[in-house]
């Protein structure tokens, strides 16, 4: 990276500058923050011990190049932290759809464009323009790309604090945002952290379907509906196939719950509008899509990370939990014989829960189900 000699006041009025074009690029809000994250570095080296990280290896694999900016990119001292709303602004209500046992949920900000495009192509954009003002300095752009530790970056650059649930907070935006970072050479002033804002409120912990909270400010990957859908590729515990309900990619009810996001608004950026109706489908709708069809309409969004294969698990789970009728039954039986076995068994699991026999084979046996 480049050495910078700019001026305490010119590098303050680099910052400010920096604010008026995250703006102008559809960012709610710009800090930064130094590098060091030695207490949060501490807290992610017990939860990987505990094994809570479940089966993200990649959470461990970087090393220490996850708190430490400047081993990840040699030159860092300071981490430009942005957030945008990403809540669909034109879907009904989370609480309607949920409440729905024949639809399927989508986390919402899934529900359109992938956020990891948009934010990167804006990140790159915003250092674009700084370089056309002050010429060639050393950056690299993430948004969840990365070995980085996104929220406690954030909090410290004063965007927000994490809350009981482990989600960023913003008292004037709640937490419906998502958030990107510009790892920079620039040694441009920094802003102080936001301070902790929960209070006694523990609203989030028993909204938790599947009581992945376990204690306030400790999460359990392993028993959360977003990593058991997202993030899992074998077979989703029985444990918490019925606390999943019709949730297929993601949860949103921990940041729900919370009494910050009365001042949550809706994602102002067009790419954050839903496609395919995805707002609020039927459940059988969605698993009677083909291959093909999956690959053309998750294009471009975050539900292309799951895969056919594992956007059907889902499905099949949700279905199992759906009000009994002909249409979930007929569903489900159409795809009896898949060829996958983990698939198949999700599919029996479900047709036992309509009281249908599911068919020969000792995976869909009463008992093992």
């Amino acid at each position: 990276m480049a050495v910078h000699e700019f001026s305490a006041a010119k590098l303050a009025r680099i910052k400010a500058r920096l604010i008026e074009l995250a703006r102008e690029l559809g960012f709610q809000q710009l800090g930064v923050t130094g590098v060091d994250l030695a207490a949060d570095e501490a807290r992610l080296a017990q939860w990987l011990a505990a094994g809570r990280h479940g089966e993200m290896q990649y959470m461990a694999r970087h090393g220490a190049r996850r708190s430490r900016p400047a081993e990840l990119m040699p030159g860092t001292v300071r981490v430009i932290c942005v957030r945008m709303d990403c809540f669909a602004p034109d879907v009904p209500a989370p609480e309607q759809v949920l409440a729905r046992g024949d639809r399927a949920y989508i986390a919402r900000y899934a529900l359109g464009r992938d956020y990891h495009l948009i934010l990167r192509k804006r990140l790159q954009q915003l250092a674009d323009r700084l370089v056309g003002e002050i010429g060639p300095f050393g950056y690299r752009a993430f948004a969840d790309s990365a070995p980085v530790l996104e929220k406690p970056l954030a909090r410290n650059a004063g965007l927000g604090w994490i809350g009981k649930h482990t989600n960023l907070i913003n008292s004037r935006a709640g937490s419906l945002f998502v958030l990107g970072e510009l790892y920079t050479d620039l040694p441009l002033p920094v802003d102080a952290p936001a301070t902790d804002h929960c209070g006694s409120c523990t609203a989030c912990i028993p909204a938790c379907p599947t009581d992945a909270i376990t204690a306030p400010y400790e999460i359990d990957a392993r028993r959360c509906i977003s990593y058991l859908t997202i993030e899992l590729h074998g077979p989703i515990p029985r444990e918490f196939r019925a606390a999943m309900g019709n949730r297929v990619f993601g949860c949103d009810d921990c940041q729900l719950a919370c009494p910050w996001n009365k001042f949550a608004s809706p994602a102002q950026d067009p790419d954050f509008r839903s496609r395919h109706g995805l707002g609020d489908p039927e459940l059988t709708d969605l698993f009677g899509w083909t291959e093909a069809q999956y690959a053309e309409r998750a294009q471009g969004s975050a539900l292309k990370r799951l895969g056919y294969r594992r956007w059907l698990r889902n499905l099949a789970v949700a279905l199992g939990n759906a009000p009994t009728s002909p249409q979930v039954v007929a569903a489900l039986r159409a795809r009896c014989d898949e060829p996958d076995p983990v698939l198949r068994e999700h599919i029996g699991w479900a047709l036992l829960q309509h009281q249908q026999d599911p068919g020969p084979g000792p995976s869909y046996s009463r008992t093992a189900l």
